[in-house]
């Protein structure tokens, strides 16, 4: 049977007649086609349809039915939202009559109450005179007999009387009131000295609303700043001050304030006058019994006026949420105020404490060295020793003193001179005027160049200069400049850090601040002008020392053994003599050069090293053996610069010499096949030749001819005239 509630949303038509199916037997897949009847689905179907047929006359009538409802209640609802609107504008109506007789009405009070009032006030003002007229006779004839000036409990009564006759006695002309003026002055002042009594006894009792009516009366009268001041002092006086002032002072601005808002009628003033009295009283007694119970240690006098400025400022910000009056900067006015006479000298106090702090540090380091500092001359004469002496072997000059090693250079120095500095200029950042910061900052660091830079790195620099060997040295050269540039790098990246850090910020948008980069440029390159120079002299010391060795250990006969027992060492003493040197000194080299320093010093003496070994080997003649025993010792070479170089440019320079070298061994019928080699094939022909000329056999075996025809041939094939190959640097 269909019912409605068949059809709720969702209702999917589809699905409802799949369900239908689905239930009969017969009308579905169930069993497969032979099961399937469309005769008993047909009239499913067909009753189904007429199910819904009687089921949407009877859903229709009721729609019919309800509508009907709906229509008798909108008519029933509209009827009442009639009679509700005239109902409202009756109310109305009637609001507005309401409103037109109150104002009739209060027009008529008020002029009822302007008619009184004028009639009244010149009624209370003759009252008023009459009293004034009375008791001024009394003061005009000397017998001041009224209660109310006698009375101590009429005394706000007697300062209200008194303050007008004040004013209406100075009015009068002098000569006849003379006495009556000076009476009522006389009472004048004693009636507001009582009043401040009153005020000072309220105060101290805690009695607000009585401060609050005596401060109110003193308000008209001249001393009212005197109630202020009463005020202000009696606050102070009965404070606990702790030992650290500064929190005293904002725990008692925090009370204070409350009683002054809820006392004074003008609290702003009132609370501006009492921070006023305690920056130029309590605290700048503090301030000046601090700084001058250091005044003989410039270091703890300078980090005590930091401090007590630091403080000062922290409690200008923190009484900056009370109301002081019109001017906004006035808590700052107060604190430069305060601190006026110290900063004026404070710049020049902090460069002579800098300057004497930095010599005492460097002093305290040569002293724990047992160095006495000495002047190192420049210029003139001894700028023509010193070229005298790098261009030759001619030890002009003072002697070559290396200290035992010691570089004269400290880490731990350069960083506690940096630390001193950095203070200073934290101090003078906050001590220094926004239009003094630049230019002291740049005097700070100025100092700090001088003292490092100039004072200590240039002085080792110089020292160590002096220390490197001359060129072609007869000993072991002792090697210490590479730990002279290894430690002045890494004392430079700290001050470069400073530099960017600390001094940069406070300078970045000042015309200071190229200055200040030009100063470190030219300083920076000074030094390190010297520092290349030291590393080539060093350099050329190291390949002196070599060439020294291989001149005077190998022997002319080394490369021509008469047999095979030579053979059985891997290298001739000289070499390993060399290698063991290089070792050594590379070791050296990396322990204190870094980044680029290190790979192009690395490169120099790669090469430097080669093109002597290169023109070692042309200064021998080579028999079979000798040539092998000369291949042993490039190969050693080779090997060496490559475990400690790792340089590829001094790689390859070394695999061609030993390519070269092979031409000193190889059978006269292979020379034309190793000459075309890969490695060999784009060296300049004469080079080539060179090595071939220095085979034992060469002039014997017509090796010159067989390579010069061979050469013609190479060209005519290539097409090229004379030989345009590479030369073997």
């Amino acid at each position: 049977m269909a019912t409605p509630d068949l059809f709720e949303e969702p209702f999917d038509p589809e699905d409802y007649v799949e369900r239908l199916a689905w239930r009969q037997h017969g009308g579905g897949s169930k069993g497969g086609a032979e099961n399937f009847d469309p005769q008993v689905l047909l009239n499913v179907f067909t009753h189904t349809i007429e199910e819904l047929k009687v089921l949407n006359e009877k859903t229709q009538r009721r729609v019919e039915k309800l509508e009907q409802l709906s229509q008798k209640e909108e008519k029933e609802h509209k009827a009442r939202v009639a009679e509700l609107q005239k109902l409202n504008q009756m109310a109305l109506n009637q609001f507005q009559e309401l409103d037109e007789r109150i104002n009739h009405i209060a027009t008529k009070v008020v002029h009822l109450g302007d008619q009184l009032e004028g009639v009244n006030i010149p009624r209370a003002r003759a009252v008023e005179a009459e009293k004034l007229m009375k008791y001024f006779s009394e003061f005009l004839s000397g017998d001041i007999k009224s209660d109310v000036f006698t009375d101590p409990f009429r005394l706000q009564e007697a300062a209200d009387i008194i303050q007008k006759l004040h004013l209406i006695a100075q009015e009068l002309p002098p000569d006849k009131f003379d006495a009556a003026k000076e009476r009522i002055a006389a009472k004048y002042l004693e009636i507001e000295s009582n009043l401040v009594e009153q005020f000072k006894t309220a105060h101290q009792a805690g009695q607000k609303e009585e401060m609050k009516e005596v401060a109110a009366v003193l308000l008209n009268f001249k001393g009212y700043s005197h109630c202020i001041d009463a005020f202000i002092y009696q606050s102070q006086k009965h404070a606990m001050w702790h030992s650290d002032v500064f929190r005293g002072i904002t725990r008692l601005c925090e009370e204070v304030n409350q009683l002054i808002l809820e006392v004074f009628s003008q609290p702003e003033n009132v609370m501006m006058k009492f921070v006023l009295n305690i920056y130029e009283g309590k605290l700048q007694d503090h301030i000046k019994e601090s700084l001058d119970k250091h005044r003989s240690d410039t270091e703890k006098y300078l980090k005590t006026l930091f401090q007590l400025f630091q403080q000062t400022s922290q409690l200008s910000a923190d009484l900056s949420k009370y109301k002081l009056g019109s001017d906004a900067n006035f808590l700052n006015k107060l604190t430069k105020h305060i601190f006026g006479k110290y900063l004026e000298s404070y710049i020049g106090v902090e460069t002579t404490f800098l300057k004497t702090r930095m010599d005492i540090i460097l002093n305290r380091y040569y002293n724990s060295i047992n160095h006495q500092k000495r002047h190192i001359p420049s210029g003139g004469i001894h700028d023509l020793q010193a070229r005298i002496r790098n261009k030759t072997n001619l030890n002009i000059g003072p002697a070559i003193e290396t200290y035992g090693g010691e570089t004269f250079l400290s880490q731990e120095v350069a960083i506690n001179l940096l630390q001193e500095s950095k203070e200073a200029l934290k101090r003078c950042e906050l001590l220094s005027s926004s239009k003094d910061l630049p230019a002291s900052a740049v005097r700070i660091f100025d100092i700090l160049f001088e003292k490092l830079c100039m004072e200590h790195i240039d002085y080792a620099v110089d020292i160590g200069l002096q220390a490197i060997s001359i060129p072609e040295p007869k000993t072991e050269p002792e090697i210490y400049f590479f730990d002279v540039v290894g430690q002045g790098n890494a004392i430079f990246h700290l001050l470069e850090k400073q530099f960017s850090d600390a001094l940069v910020p406070l300078i970045i948008s000042t015309p200071r601040y190229q200055e200040a980069v030009t100063r470190k440029r030219e300083i920076m390159e000074l030094i390190d002008s010297k520092l290349d120079g030291g590393l080539d002299r060093t350099i050329t010391a190291m390949v002196g020392w070599i060439k020294h060795i291989l001149t005077t250990e190998q022997k002319k006969t080394d490369f021509r053994p008469e047999d095979d027992s030579a053979l059985m060492e891997l290298y001739t003493p000289a070499c390993h003599k060399v290698t063991n040197f290089i070792r050594k000194e590379i070791i050296k080299m990396r322990d204190s050069l870094d980044g680029k320093n290190l790979d192009a010093t690395l490169t120099e003496f790669g090469v430097r090293f080669h093109r002597l070994v290169y023109e070692h080997l042309q200064q021998f003649t080579y028999n079979p053996r000798g040539g092998m025993l000369a291949i042993c010792d490039v190969n050693e070479y080779r090997k060496c610069v490559k475990e400690e170089l790792k340089v590829p440019l001094v790689d390859s320079l070394f695999e061609t010499l030993h390519a070269l070298c092979n031409l000193l061994v190889v059978v006269p019928d292979n020379l034309k096949q190793v000459c075309t080699g890969e490695q060999l094939a784009s060296l300049d022909r004469s080079v080539v030749m060179s090595f071939v000329q220095l085979r034992a056999d060469h002039k014997t075996g017509r090796l010159g001819k067989l390579f010069a025809d061979f050469a013609q041939k190479t060209r005519e094939r290539a097409g090229t005239g004379p030989s345009e190959h590479v030369a073997l640097q």
